[in-house]
């Protein structure tokens, strides 16, 4: 959908890597700046209130500070609905700016910091962050268009613009705190990511009527995406099913996180976050639940180990699991505390209630004879 003229900057999918890159260039650090300008305007401070944490709708607590919704009224954008910017040319024409920079000594990116790496935090670090269309639940870019061109799809929760209606204006360029909307300027409109909505419709012959996943998702070798339906009740929160593995890693154990969650907009695109990098950092990237996750996956529960097992198992979307308990192949410490590795073999399930997956938590082994084919 990104080859045709007027597309070759259109990267709905990009990784980045940080804490320098960014595509367009320091688009988080550009709204973070705009954000913490509104508040000391307002004399408002952007904090969590952990203390009112509720397990269905408010898992990590509240953010007691200004959306990028308030912040526009604060900052006295009176021409607009949604705090943001429009990034220059310049700013989109490095996709790969700083790909695998890390920080150096004493947060110099010119220097080498030579001490050995030890967990919790490395002194030298970067990770790459995968980024797509978050369809979320509050698009930004929605509330912000004059036009009304774009929607999103309650069967499935896709957010689209409408070529048709879409004069231009790039008010969703500027709106989205994630900058996903990107002007054609060959066709004078905007595009963005479709979500692969006819794989998710289930119309692609391979999985024979089930909802399929996008295909960033199944084209990736590293085996760390994986997508999901979820059911939404008439409260608009998520319908509770522990056996759905995006239900069970973003509500029931946690390990999963929203990207910027001080936004606003209620992003559905979730990330387990790296545990090697300053957890100040990560605090701010992906909210307070930062910790508890980290805690949580360094010594998985013999349920959540089998459900990562899940991830890029099939190219249909699981909307249940089921584990059968196998043998204890393993055990050691972790950070002081005993765990216990089982070979438990988990099973995915599409839509229809058809196995899509059957993997063990143990790798098959498989050991070639002395004599085979090929050899020397």
């Amino acid at each position: 959908w990104t080859f045709s003229k007027g597309q070759e900057y259109m990267w709905w999918n990009n990784v980045e890597t940080k804490p320098y890159g960014g595509y367009p260039q320091f688009w988080d650090t550009r709204l973070l700046e705009l954000l913490d300008g509104a508040h000391q305007k307002a004399g408002r401070e952007a904090v969590w209130d952990a203390s009112k944490k509720e397990s269905k709708t408010r898992p990590y607590g509240v953010f007691d500070g200004m959306t990028v919704f308030e912040a526009a009224r604060a900052a006295d954008r009176r021409d607009a609905v949604v705090l943001g910017y429009e990034p220059t040319d310049l700013e989109w024409r490095f996709p790969n700016i700083y790909e695998d920079t890390a920080t150096g000594s004493k947060d110099r990116r010119d220097s080498l910091n030579l001490e050995p790496a030890a967990l919790p935090e490395h002194a030298t670090w970067f990770f790459y962050l995968q980024r797509l269309c978050n369809h979320c639940t509050y698009p930004a870019c929605l509330a912000a268009c004059p036009r009304r061109a774009i929607y999103k799809r309650g069967e499935d929760g896709i957010v689209l613009i409408d070529q048709k209606r879409c004069r231009g204006y790039r008010k969703c360029v500027a709106a989205c705190p994630y900058k996903k909307p990107m002007f054609r300027a060959t066709t004078r409109v905007s595009e963005k990511c479709i979500a692969c909505y006819p794989r998710i419709e289930g119309k692609d012959e391979l999985t024979q009527g089930e909802p399929m996943e996008t295909r960033c998702m199944a084209a990736c070798v590293g085996k760390i995406r994986m997508q999901g339906l979820v059911g939404i009740g008439a409260d608009g929160a998520w319908v509770e099913q522990r056996d759905n593995p995006l239900y069970f890693l973003v509500k029931v154990e946690k390990v999963a996180l929203p990207l910027y969650p001080q936004f606003g907009t209620e992003p559905n695109g979730y990330y387990i976050p790296p545990r090697w990098v300053p957890r100040a950092y990560l605090r701010q990237m992906f909210g307070p639940g930062v910790d508890e996750a980290i805690e949580r996956y360094t010594r998985p529960s013999r349920e959540l180990l089998a459900v990562l097992q899940l991830f890029r198992a099939s190219q249909t979307v699981i909307f249940r699991h089921e584990i059968v308990q196998g043998p204890k192949v393993f055990e050691t410490t972790v950070d002081g505390q005993k765990w216990e590795m089982y070979n438990d073999t988990v099973i995915g399930y599409g839509r229809s209630g058809k196995e899509v997956a059957r993997v063990t938590v143990e790798e098959p082994r498989l050991v070639r004879a002395d004599k085979h084919y090929n050899s020397i």
